[in-house]
């Protein structure tokens, strides 16, 4: 398995992804062709230094995983960064075999590069088992989390 940074012929493998699972499917839109708005949040992801979207492929370049780790810089802790873990989907054929661990291990390894001080991240309520693969990863619910859609 190899972890790089998506490219653009990996957008569709990754909505497709994205797409599904029982939250994805409503929010997602998923069809050929793509919505051009998908490309263009890629090319603003890939131009943004603080974003990097990653995928895990197996031994073919085949897409099997993703994820986006966002670095936000503030001023609490000292001035600290946070890495933001978000959008994480492993394929449905490979879940289950350790490439999520991989990714994640992955990720925390590139959060301590870039200096972070914590490694964070939201889960859907909907996804208990989702919570309970972070937890085993050594994440803890410290804090409530809420949202505003707009």
């Amino acid at each position: 398995m190899t972890i790089r940074r998506a490219k653009t012929k990996d957008i569709t493998k990754i909505v497709e992804m994205l797409a599904n699972d029982k939250l994805g499917e409503l929010r997602e839109d998923f069809q050929s062709p793509l919505a051009d708005s998908y490309f263009e949040a890629f090319r603003n992801i890939n131009n943004d230094q603080n974003q990097e979207l990653m995928v895990i492929t197996d031994e073919l370049d085949k897409v099997i995983g993703t994820l986006q780790l966002s670095f936000i810089q503030y001023l609490t802790y000292q001035g600290g960064i946070r890495a933001q873990i978000e959008a994480v989907r492993i394929h449905k054929d490979f879940r289950g075999k350790g490439v999520g661990q991989k990714l994640f291990e992955w990720a925390i390894e590139r959060a301590k590069e870039k200096g972070a001080h914590v490694v964070q991240l939201t889960t859907d309520k909907k996804r208990p088992e989702a919570l309970n693969f972070y937890e085993k990863l050594g994440f803890k619910a410290s804090h409530e989390g809420m949202k505003l859609h707009l």
